[in-house]
């Protein structure tokens, strides 16, 4: 049998995804592990109901009030957004996606900055574009005058910054945008899908919007709201950007259920951030706890922690499996990441790295990577 016609960009490409295998205690996806309020689920029941006996209709097709009640939750941060700045889709995933069919697309190019989310260039190349990698420094940071340097000489269409970064952690410089977008005429995506997880007087980039038509800041509800199920993801941008992604998008793309689950959700806004600040702890207990376990991590504004010191991470990864604790392989040698947990998992995440750190072949292990149970 022949092979298949693909597209030649996309063979011997791997998509997207995190081991799934079973593990007691499942850190390596950055779900929120809090389960919804009692008065959500009674309230969404009734809302999904609702929306049920309308499902023979088309669902409103540009969503606008959701996109109000999102305009509503953002301005509550203290930077006024307009329902016609927002846009929604199936989560974040779906955003970017359009973004780059909206603006990059054959024969343009995309800039990111690694190791950051690897669904940019995945996305950029599914769309038929072209991704740059603008790296970072040593210590995961951007460095601003080189990333300025390479807008620069490259003018790509679209520069993806991820604030706070993933799988690393750590927000981004408001400078840095500001410089990054002053440097071109393409678009700059800032993708805060961890926002609300920041440490205090850490700014988000929708401060800088107003005045800036080629800025997006990008959003979802996986996270900080809990509802990764969900599959909601957003932006806030000038009102062209707008226009421009209902140019790609596809008919209908929201559900009349995704939509009403969301608004529900939307509704219950100060329930469900309230565990916020629990994830927040267990994300600086886990911080605090490394250094006295020989290990190190890069400063985290998310709700995860990249932690090292390994020399073989793959077999660091295995043996806290082997005691029941999933975590991220993230392919930066000597490096993992763990997601913060809920207090009993960030027990048993502890225990076992200590297990791990102190087994009987540590001594060779941080030579050899053999670190089994």
């Amino acid at each position: 049998m022949s092979a298949l016609p693909v597209r030649p960009e996309l063979v011997g490409k791997s998509p997207y995804g995190a081991p799934q295998v079973p593990a007691q205690h499942r850190l390596n996806t950055n779900e929120n592990p809090h389960p919804l309020p009692d008065e959500l689920l009674a309230d969404l029941g009734a809302a999904l109901g609702a929306a049920a006996l309308g499902l023979n209709r088309y669902p409103d097709r540009d969503a606008v009030a959701l996109r109000t009640d999102l305009a509503t939750y953002l301005t509550r941060s203290g930077t006024p957004v307009t329902a016609e700045q927002v846009w929604a889709a199936n989560g974040s995933n779906e955003i970017l996606q359009q973004l780059s069919q909206a603006f990059v697309g054959a024969g343009r190019t995309a800039l990111g900055f690694t190791p950051s989310y690897s669904m940019h260039p995945l996305i950029t190349e599914a769309t038929g574009g072209t991704f740059v990698d603008g790296h970072r420094r040593a210590d995961f940071t951007i460095d601003t005058g080189a990333a300025v340097a390479q807008v620069r000489e490259l003018r790509p269409d679209v520069v993806f910054v991820t604030s706070p970064n993933n799988p690393t952690g750590t927000a981004v410089a408001l400078e840095t945008i500001t410089a990054l977008h002053d440097a071109t005429d393409g678009m700059v995506v800032v993708d805060e899908a961890y926002a609300e997880f920041a440490r205090a007087a850490t700014p988000s980039a929708l401060t800088l919007l107003a005045g800036r038509p080629r800025l997006v800041v990008s959003r979802t509800m996986s996270k900080a709201f809990g509802m990764a199920g969900l599959r909601l993801g957003y932006l806030a941008a000038d009102p062209a950007v707008v226009d421009a992604l209902q140019l790609v998008r596809l008919p209908y793309h929201l559900s009349s259920l995704t939509q009403a689950a969301a608004r529900t959700a939307l509704a219950h806004t100060d329930a469900l951030l309230a565990t916020v600040d629990a994830v927040k702890h267990e994300r600086d207990r886990i911080v605090d706890a490394l250094p006295g376990l020989g290990l190190t991590s890069v400063p985290s504004d998310a709700n995860f922690v990249l932690f090292g010191g390994f020399a073989d991470a793959p077999a660091v990864w295995r043996a806290l499996l082997d005691r029941g604790v999933l975590v991220r392989d993230v392919g930066l040698p000597g490096w993992l990441r763990v997601t913060a947990g809920t207090a009993e998992e960030t027990d048993a995440f502890l225990t076992a790295l200590g297990e791990v750190v102190a087994s009987a072949h540590l001594g060779d292990a941080v030579a050899s990577g053999d670190l089994g149970g």
